[in-house]
């Protein structure tokens, strides 16, 4: 029996290929100045770009710096376009001195505008939503009944106490499942 710790896990090429093809657009550069700025060889870079390759802590902070983004932003993991906690998950804080318990659903990145709704729906035809302006991010809160909502194709369907985000800039829907359903939605505007 050995005493050694397990071995790391291994980044998902997939993820640092995505996103390292996303920020090298998203600045604009081709992969030669990209690779010049970083100091690494060309190859390395299209290898890392295809998915292929072993990059090193070294070799992606180098990109990082050049692209002008965290280390982070290269490795982390794509976020889900629809996220979903279930009432009940989500991460926790009790208070010391009274019977409160606060749940985080959803931090506000900087710069963000947010609009509150309370929204009353009852079973029949689904509200279909077209897409508000770019960046826009809704989150939603079931109070009571059910409610099925999304992104047209990745509706979810969600009971009381249940959070959901996605993206309010494509084609979406609300349809209440039961009578006497309410929720609160946030509309949140970059």
């Amino acid at each position: 029996m050995s005493d050694a710790p397990p071995p790391p896990a291994r980044l998902p090429l997939d993820w640092i290929a995505t996103s390292l093809r996303r920020e090298r657009t998203r600045a604009g550069l081709s992969l030669s100045e990209l690779a010049k700025r970083a100091g690494i060889a060309k190859s390395t870079l299209s290898q890392l770009e295809a998915a292929s390759g072993n990059p090193s802590v070294e070799t992606l902070w180098a990109l990082g710096v050049a692209l002008g983004v965290p280390f982070s932003v290269l490795v982390e993991p794509p976020a889900p376009a629809v996220q979903v906690i279930r009432a009940g998950q989500g991460p926790t804080v009790a208070s010391e001195k009274a019977e409160y318990v606060a749940t985080l659903l959803s931090s506000s990145p900087p710069g963000a505008r947010r609009d509150l709704y309370h929204l009353r729906a009852e079973p029949g035809a689904a509200r279909e939503s077209e897409p508000h302006i770019p960046g826009t991010v809704e989150h939603l809160i079931v109070s009571t009944g059910r409610v099925k909502a999304g992104p047209a194709g990745e509706e979810v369907e969600l009971a009381p106490g249940d959070y959901m985000t996605y993206r309010g800039d494509v084609p979406h829907s609300y349809e209440a499942l039961a009578p006497g359903t309410t929720f609160v939605l946030v509309m949140q505007h970059v």
